[in-house]
């Protein structure tokens, strides 16, 4: 039996999302000694890194919305927005990976929503579907056929990475205690796991890796 050729894709692994960052998913950092251990793993052939690399007048930034506050959600040309606190600008500290990440595994990043018109959840398209990051090509070039997702944050850029991943032909694994979610409403987290096993991406757990 032939094994599939597995990338391991490790999802916004960056300071604003920690605790004490500008925008801190709950125990986000637990993730990251789940990330390292995985990707000291030989069953990945790559190491991929995706990273928030938002201009300064990002549309997604409420302090750019007059009268509006973080959690609001608007219409951002065409497109539902939930509007978020400033963070991951590019070049700033808040946008680096943290540093109890093992970044000298990473084989490759791919910033995303750098154009300030569209925000990207996913590590592969904008939210409209309309540019690509270029992790599509690369995956298919180099041959990968399976992925393995985590990070930050459940409900919204791990969630929408792993349907484009399973939507794009990837078999799709879900690594769930290496994920931590925002949940702007209760349940978010759990909604977007149903949502993520439904369109058959598989839940597993770390130690079913190591």
């Amino acid at each position: 039996m032939i094994r599939p050729m597995r990338a391991l894709i490790l999802v916004d692994l960056q300071n604003d999302f920690m605790p004490g960052g500008a925008l801190a998913v709950p125990e986000g950092d637990a993730v990251v000694p789940i990330a390292n251990a995985l990707a000291a793993q030989s069953a990945y052939s790559h190491v991929i890194a995706t990273q928030d690399w938002h201009p300064a007048e990002h549309g997604s930034f409420a302090v750019h919305h007059a009268g509006r506050s973080p959690g609001e959600v608007i219409e951002l040309h065409g497109l539902t927005q939930v509007l978020w606190p400033v963070h991951c600008v590019q070049g700033t500290r808040g946008a680096a990976f943290i540093e109890s990440l093992e970044s000298e595994r990473i084989t490759r990043v791919f910033p995303k929503g750098t154009d300030p018109t569209v925000d990207s959840y996913s590590g592969f398209f904008d939210n409209g579907q309309r540019n690509s990051t270029g992790l599509d090509a690369y995956l298919k070039d180099q041959r990968v056929d399976a992925v393995d997702v985590l990070g930050l944050a459940t409900d919204y850029c791990v969630k929408f990475t792993a349907l484009d991943a399973a939507r794009l032909g990837f078999v799709t694994r879900l690594v769930v205690d290496g994920c931590r979610g925002v949940n702007l409403s209760e349940g978010d987290s759990e909604r977007a796991i149903a949502a993520m096993r439904a369109a058959g991406v598989e839940i597993v757990h770390s130690r079913e890796l190591t």
